[in-house]
């Protein structure tokens, strides 16, 4: 586990999605669990009972999630969209990406390591192109190095996510 006072950085939206899913862990998962194991023990000798180890094992897992959960949110900042300034890319602002290589225009969210997803275009500030856009302006060329290589984009704009 990270620093237990290290600062988790979320955007709105972020700290909404780590709320529900802590208040899902805690209500109806744990609810579940309870449900498992007290079926799991009814079968009886619990060394050679597989599914109590399951449920088990899948409670630790869960009670270490909802101990983490709660520690990004005791150490949360929340970035906001309306105080966002759009001349220069920060934390929380959108930017749309020209790849020179491709000729393909993609956006990205800058968000914070917790709440980073590729696949929902949320892209960690502490990435190497995530660097590399950070204090950048609509016009300039950003060139990066990653595992795969050197990457070229053009930063065509910027976005509030608000």
């Amino acid at each position: 586990m990270a620093n237990e006072n290290e600062e988790v950085i979320l955007t709105p939206d972020g700290l909404a999605k780590l709320e529900e899913e802590l208040k899902e862990l805690k209500g109806p998962r744990r609810q579940e669990l309870a449900a498992r194991l007290k079926t799991a023990i009814s079968y009886g000798d619990l060394k050679e009972n597989s599914e109590y180890h399951s449920a088990k094992e899948d409670q630790a897992f869960m009670e270490t999630r909802i101990l983490t959960l709660e520690r990004m949110l005791r150490n949360s900042r929340v970035i906001s969209a309306s105080n966002l300034d759009v001349s220069k890319v920060s934390l929380g602002s959108i930017a749309v990406l020209k790849d020179i290589e491709f000729d393909e225009i993609i956006e990205y969210q800058l968000v914070g390591p917790a709440e980073a997803d590729l696949a929902n275009n949320k892209l960690s500030y502490e990435s190497p192109l995530g660097k590399a856009l950070m204090g950048h302006q609509a016009g300039d060329k950003i060139t990066f190095e990653a595992p795969m290589g050197t990457f070229h984009y053009e930063l065509l704009e910027i976005k509030s996510a608000g």
